[in-house]
């Protein structure tokens, strides 16, 4: 898949080394690109099906850190973390992704929103430092799959949340929908 530079011609240097996927959403940009800003958000729907998430830190900032573990349904941990490089709400975050704060092989995501008042196109564009590094998360850890199951978990979470809100049913702000248990929790579990 190429990217496409300044100039609108195609970026080849990055063009075997990325991943994109995209997806509309039945939900506002705006909640769309909350689910990213709010650790009991990103408990819920973070990771391919199967998958939990447990949040050691979390600050939403640039420059600021989500160290978590991913689970996965055999029971494998996958330690993860990531720091936001750029967060334009409700349109941009940029993000650099690895297994921990020092891994030579992470990789630089970064996640634009495109919305109307009901719908939202999230494209999610990841590109990885080596082709070898892009293939073998393609081939051994299903990195196309995964993302477009992480993807499908989060339009089922905010459309449900869009669906609440809109009935006067659900919580009005993401303030509301974190539990009392949630508060106290220091890592938060999907």
């Amino acid at each position: 898949m190429a990217t496409t530079g300044s100039g609108g011609e195609p970026a080849h240097e990055t063009t075997d080394r990325e991943i994109v996927i995209s997806r509309v959403i039945d939900a506002p940009q705006e909640l769309v690109f909350e689910a990213f800003t709010r650790v009991q958000h990103l408990s819920r729907w973070w990771g391919p099906k199967g998958f939990t998430t447990t949040t050691r830190s979390f600050e939403f900032r640039v420059d600021g850190e989500w160290d978590f573990v991913m689970h996965g349904p055999d029971g494998t941990d996958y330690q993860e973390w990531i720091t936001w490089r750029e967060i334009v709400p409700p349109e941009r975050i940029a993000l650099s992704h690895g297994e921990s704060r020092d891994d030579p092989n992470t990789f630089e995501s970064v996640l634009t929103f495109e919305g109307t008042a009901e719908q939202t196109r999230i494209v999610m564009r990841t590109v990885f430092p080596t082709k070898e590094l892009r293939d073998e998360a393609v081939e051994k850890y299903h990195a196309i799959e995964g993302g477009e199951q992480t993807l499908g978990n989060l339009a089922a979470y905010v459309t449900e949340v869009a669906r609440e809100r809109s009935t006067g049913r659900g919580p009005a702000t993401a303030d509301e929908t974190v539990t009392e248990h949630e508060r106290t929790q220091e890592g938060t579990e999907r």
